[in-house]
């Protein structure tokens, strides 16, 4: 069996996710969910950046088009923050296309929207 990529890494930021969800539940603005995983990866010791800056490459070229991705954890792991009723098909491909686009090798689609957490995982290779 191998080793999932940044399996130990994406364990913690999971985690974290859930302890927001079971102390908020669901119905906030994807903001707040936002500013309370600040705060409890800062508790947790996770390195982030919010709101980070990526470039969008073509040929190997960057563009002069970048995007925001809500955050991005271990410099490496690509978090999208949903707070929707259900995750339509649309945001995973978003997620999809950040990881094609800047190189990263894992991204996570999180809701905090729905009754449960729901994420997904995903691995550029």
């Amino acid at each position: 069996m191998s080793a999932l990529l940044y399996e130990i890494e994406t364990y913690k930021i999971i985690g974290a996710c859930m302890n927001v969800h079971r102390k908020l539940g669901n119905g906030f603005l994807e903001s707040v969910y936002q500013e309370a995983l600040e705060r409890e990866f800062t508790k947790q010791l996770i390195p982030f950046t919010k709101q980070h800056k990526l470039n969008v490459y073509m040929d190997g070229e960057a563009l002069n088009k970048y995007f925001k991705v809500d955050l991005l954890c271990y410099d490496a792991i690509i978090l999208e923050i949903k707070a929707v009723s259900f995750l339509a098909a649309d945001f995973s491909k978003q997620t999809i296309n950040y990881l094609n686009a800047s190189g990263h090798k894992v991204g996570l689609l999180v809701n905090f929207g729905e009754t449960s957490l729901k994420w997904k995982r995903f691995i550029n290779t």
